[in-house]
């Protein structure tokens, strides 16, 4: 049961939400539609992470609620119904192929061994590079690249091994992981008694690269990638510590990450011909908003738009997580986040944009949209 924020109409929606669908109007049909086939010259999108990637994944596995986004208000801003994002819309992934001019990629789970339509999304909430994370309830970093293994093959199977390479290796491959896996020890200090935040992150970085190393090996040569996100300032995190500042071990492990994980892409860069790479600045991005949220035309930082308590930080958005009596905003686009873990759609197309066609110190030492032009960097 939700109550919303403002006094809504019969149908459920704000009268203020004109803006939104508006917004939605711009966006070309073709992109709007999972049915639309691309050119076979265009350059492939192949998305794997976590829950900022997840387009639908974990609608197709045996997970808990905790980790589905298949039920309203998911989804009500662009698609006008949940699709499995975790957001009220479109997600990073989706500008990124409206900017390459490819459809909006479909998980992977949901294709049929015929179809390929301009790529496939791997990405799955709670996925993890430690599998021992959240074992059995998300598709972790290492089972995505099975299947894009599979996939790999089932295209030399179908176009020839010409083709097959030729789509492989001048696709671009953003990713996006690590943050389950930081998230997920905030609620156990304890661990640190026998590991340091060091040796953690160095396990969380050498699986990465381990699994990045496996990638390029079946032909990917271009990757777009970000940096984790601020952790310990997620509304779930200030709603925990009762206080308007962010988790001390939450910020400290993800600085230890996105200081760590460039070396290991400048590392990938010179051992392997080829291997080009984007790192956008999630962290510095997010945090940026978050202080400053109307410099960037929200209205709000810290609190979500959907959920309950302080900050509505509260994972009940939806009312299906265990807490059914939440308040939903009548404007997700003035609120950095749209529940208490996840970014509105609003903030991910803000994200896209630089991700897409930024310069340094936002995104480098390439930007997407160098990538995707450019077979040979």
């Amino acid at each position: 049961m939700r109550a919303e924020i403002a006094s809504l109409p019969r149908n459920g929606k704000a009268k203020d939400e004109v803006w939104n669908w508006e917004l939605a109007k711009r966006i070309p049909p073709s992109v709007n539609s999972l049915q639309h086939r691309s050119n076979p010259n265009d350059i492939a999108l192949f998305i794997f992470g976590d829950i900022l990637n997840d387009a639908g994944t974990n609608n197709y596995i045996n997970t808990t609620a905790f980790f589905k986004a298949n039920f309203s208000p998911y989804g009500e801003t662009f698609f006008h119904y949940p699709t499995g994002r975790f957001t009220d819309g479109r997600i990073m992934a989706d500008f990124i192929a409206e900017y390459a001019k490819l459809p909006l990629i479909p998980p992977y789970l949901q294709l049929r061994n015929d179809q390929f339509v301009g790529g496939a999304n791997f990405a799955s909430a709670g996925a993890d590079a430690l599998p021992e994370t959240f074992p059995g309830i998300a598709v972790d970093f290492k089972t995505q690249l099975k299947q894009f293994e599979s996939l790999v093959k089932n295209l030399r199977d179908k176009l020839g091994d010409e083709k097959a390479e030729r789509i492989v290796s001048h696709g671009v491959y953003f990713i996006s992981i690590g943050i389950s896996d930081y998230a997920a020890v905030l609620n156990n200090p304890a661990l640190f008694r026998s590991v340091s935040m060091e040796d953690y992150v160095g396990m969380v970085v050498g699986n990465i690269s381990t699994v990045l190393e496996d990638i390029y090996k079946l032909g990917a040569r271009k990757f777009g990638f970000t940096t984790i996100l601020p952790v310990g300032c997620l509304p779930a995190i200030r709603l925990a510590t009762g206080n308007d500042s962010c988790l001390r071990q939450g910020t400290e492990l993800t600085k230890l990450h996105n200081a760590a994980f460039p070396v290991t892409l400048a590392k990938l860069d010179s051992q392997f011909q080829g291997f080009k790479y984007s790192l956008f600045d999630l962290y510095t991005s997010l945090t940026e908003i978050i202080q400053y949220p109307s410099n960037y035309g929200f209205k709000d930082g810290k609190t979500t738009c959907c959920g309950s308590g302080l900050y509505r930080g509260n994972y009940s958005c939806g009312g299906t997580r265990g807490v059914r009596e939440y308040s939903l905003c009548p404007n997700p686009a003035y609120y950095v986040f749209f529940d208490s873990d996840h970014l509105s759609e609003r903030t991910y197309h803000q994200f896209a944009q630089l991700i897409w066609n930024g310069s340094s110190p936002n995104a480098k030492p390439y930007n997407l949209e160098a990538l995707f032009k450019h077979g040979n960097i």
